[in-house]
């Protein structure tokens, strides 16, 4: 991309739009278009439509998604089918037609079959059911990656799909209801090492295994994708190692400093049994994590502590002064 291109980064608030955003700044890009959801809603397709229209946009990452954890998924499938469909549908489709030279769209790692051969392949996806928890959002976002392929082979667009493994980092949600696994693990031993809980149960065996990238090793995939790959075939990232999720409690235990115990609620779904991603496509073509799991889960917990805890715990500081 040059340095002057006009880029559109969708979703510049969220957990991945905000480190490609950090990452474009960072590499030098001056033109760069963001858009709020109260400035533009990407579910609206004639406003969509009009923005690409009038903004002359070069390239788009398109990092904007209604995404969530089990628990969010669970209960609002209808949301994350209906929303993500618009949003992605109304963003390709627009920038096809207003001419952009290139659009990456993200996928996910939860988008491969329950039981898929591990590590998980490029080629698995779609070779057999899903998992159920999060059916709704997985089948949306296969949905976006079959119509970038779609328009790629009808008319010639550049779109390229990326499947993140499991994304953490600086601007992650920490709501207790809705996050994902690592910031919803940082939220609640927070709260009860402030709190002075004894234990923090956990949902699941903790058996699972699951592999995490730090989101400004994803932010710099996104670029170098950009940069180096103009492929049909979907590309993994993610480091290609896992970790279960009792070792990662164990780890963010370690992290906040919470003294309590962990224990398991064996009546709660335990998702997918492992996933880690089979990523030598990516690799081959140069690029490689910096960050490891541990740094990774210190300086997320960094900045929850300097951006989030401040709001949480402020109510206890004063109900202390009463």
């Amino acid at each position: 991309m040059d340095r002057n291109a006009r880029i559109f980064v969708a979703g510049h608030r969220g957990l991945v739009g905000s480190a490609v955003l950090r990452r474009l700044t960072e590499e030098g890009y001056g033109d760069l278009v963001l858009r709020s959801r109260a400035e533009l809603d990407l579910t609206d397709q004639a406003a969509v439509r009009a923005f690409f229209d009038r903004e002359k946009i070069d390239y788009v990452f398109l990092a904007a998604a209604k995404v969530g954890g089990i628990l969010a998924n669970d209960r609002f499938g209808g949301d994350f089918i209906r929303d993500n469909l618009q949003i992605q549908t109304n963003v390709i489709d627009a920038a096809w037609r207003a001419g952009v030279k290139k659009l990456l769209f993200l996928g996910s790692s939860c988008l491969y079959p329950k039981f898929a051969e591990q590590p998980l392949r490029e080629d698995a996806l779609l070779t057999g059911p899903l998992e159920p928890s999060n059916k709704p959002y997985a089948i949306a976002k296969i949905a976006g990656i079959t119509m970038c392929q779609a328009y790629r082979r009808q008319y010639g667009f550049n779109a390229i799909c990326a499947m993140p493994s499991n994304l953490y980092g600086p601007g992650d949600n920490f709501d207790p209801e809705g996050s994902h696994a690592i910031p919803g693990l940082i939220r609640r031993l927070h709260d009860a090492k402030r709190q002075g809980a004894p234990s923090v149960t956990l949902w699941g065996t903790g058996t699972p295994r699951r592999e995490f990238l730090y989101v400004d090793d994803m932010a710099d995939a996104c670029l170098h994708l950009m940069d180096h790959y103009d492929g049909e075939d979907i590309v993994n990232v993610g480091p290609g190692e896992d970790v279960t999720i009792a070792d990662l409690a164990g780890m963010i235990r370690e992290v906040v400093g919470y003294p309590g115990t962990l224990t398991q609620d064996l009546s709660k779904p335990d998702g997918h049994p492992r996933k880690v991603m089979e990523v030598s496509r990516l690799f081959a073509t140069g690029w490689r994590p910096k960050v490891g799991l541990e740094e990774g889960l210190r300086r997320t917990y960094a900045w929850f502590q300097e951006n989030v805890a401040p709001g949480i715990d402020a109510p206890s500081a004063a109900k202390a002064a009463e």
